[in-house]
């Protein structure tokens, strides 16, 4: 839940351990953080218990610092989000996890599909949390960060209070660089504000239960304004000729977009009560969303367009809508997880060393499309998109 943004980095940051810190300073450092723990309450045990072996991993302070030199269109974002095979290991999720999401449902007012959303946003449906242990980086960036040790070091603390409370180990604590962890990728802190009980063990376990997961992400969008029955908004269509305010704020009764020329998609009235922003992620030219207060609660989960439109978007598929009707503002389209990984495959047959092709695109997959598009004459910048596949499918 850590902010990302429209962003992926693919280089590290010049700004290397450069010496991180002295191993007698981070020890100080770590002192320090044990006598904050106990005027918390945290015990001296539990404190041993968490901290024993850290030490400062320069490769967190590099994921901060890191410069991001790869934006990732909305299209591109999107088509790797919200792609077929999401849907249907949504669906197969849903089933599985049905009692869950239906008692969560009932026991927040959150509709299920944009629960499920963010469960398959987060952490693809609880395959991938992250591997990053959080004492170890929460530690580093409470001791060596350049910027917001306040805010890790709460953190950390957070951390320290959720293994003394006893809902979760240790050693399951692991999650982004950041901190962010547990199937629907909380960060401790919300953890401690927000997490609850959804299968009835007495425990918040968002590691290993669906159920805890699932029911504290209900409460977190609930929290944060989730209106019950209501919808997150839909894509309409907008007149050339429309120069006026876009975005999910300031919003406009319904009456008064209508009053503008703005239809819905198939040329029928808007509907919808209570006030509405217009949307338009990719500018004039591409497609354009009335998005309401509950897409502005998914927002809240991670505060990026981005973000709230990919969630959106799904809990529709996962429901059984179809997807964006109009036409991003590109002519090389946005492509699948399916497809990334057949990128992958051409290029290792043509003899680039970029390891097991799964779909996920790194440093070594970009350096490699890169050198590929300069080959054949393509812009070289690292991007797997639609025209690069439709190159490798050909076999230039």
């Amino acid at each position: 839940m850590f902010r990302r943004a429209l962003v992926m980095s693919v280089s590290l940051s010049a700004l290397v351990f450069a010496p991180l810190v002295a191993r007698a300073d981070f020890s100080g450092c770590v002192a320090g953080l044990k006598s904050s723990a106990a005027s918390q309450g945290i015990s001296g045990a539990t404190f041993d218990r968490v901290m024993s072996g850290v030490t400062p991993d320069p490769k967190v302070i590099e994921a901060l610092n890191s410069q991001p030199e790869f934006k990732t269109p909305i299209w591109d974002y999107l088509a790797f989000l919200v792609d077929e095979q999401k849907v249907a290991d949504g669906r197969a999720g849903m089933s599985r996890h049905g009692a869950a999401l239906a008692s969560a449902e009932s026991r927040f007012g959150v509709d299920r599909y944009a629960i499920a959303a963010v469960w398959g946003v987060e952490s693809d449906y609880g395959n991938l949390r992250g591997k990053w242990a959080l004492p170890q980086s929460l530690g580093t960036l409470s001791c060596t960060a350049n910027r917001r040790q306040a805010y890790f070091r709460g953190e950390l603390m957070a951390t320290l209070k959720i293994v003394e409370r006893g809902d979760i180990a240790p050693q399951k604590l692991t999650g982004s660089w950041a901190g962010a962890f547990g199937q629907t990728q909380f960060m401790p802190s919300t953890y401690l504000r927000l997490a609850v009980d959804g299968d009835g063990d007495g425990r918040r376990d968002l590691v290993d239960s669906a159920a805890d997961a699932l029911h504290s992400t209900a409460n977190f969008l609930a929290k944060a304004g989730w209106q019950n029955g209501a919808g997150w908004g839909y894509e309409v269509r907008v007149p050339a000729s429309y120069s006026g305010p876009t975005g999910r704020s300031p919003k406009q009764p319904v009456a008064s977009w209508a009053g503008k020329g703005i239809t819905r998609m198939d040329g029928a009235a808007l509907s919808g009560g209570g006030n509405a922003g217009l949307l338009m992620p990719a500018g004039r030219n591409g497609p354009a969303f009335l998005v309401f207060k509950n897409y502005d609660a998914a927002y809240s989960y991670n505060g990026a367009d981005s973000y709230a439109l990919a969630i959106s978007l799904l809990s529709d598929r996962l429901r059984g809508r179809g997807g964006v009707q109009g036409s991003w503002p590109t002519d090389d389209r946005g492509i699948s997880r399916a497809e990334r990984k057949e990128i992958q495959v051409h290029l290792v047959r043509r003899g680039y060393q970029i390891g097991e092709p799964d779909g996920a695109i790194g440093q070594l997959t970009r350096q490699a499309i890169s050198d590929y598009q300069r080959k054949v004459g393509f812009a070289a910048d690292g991007r797997p998109g639609g025209k690069v596949l439709d190159s490798l499918r050909a076999g230039r």
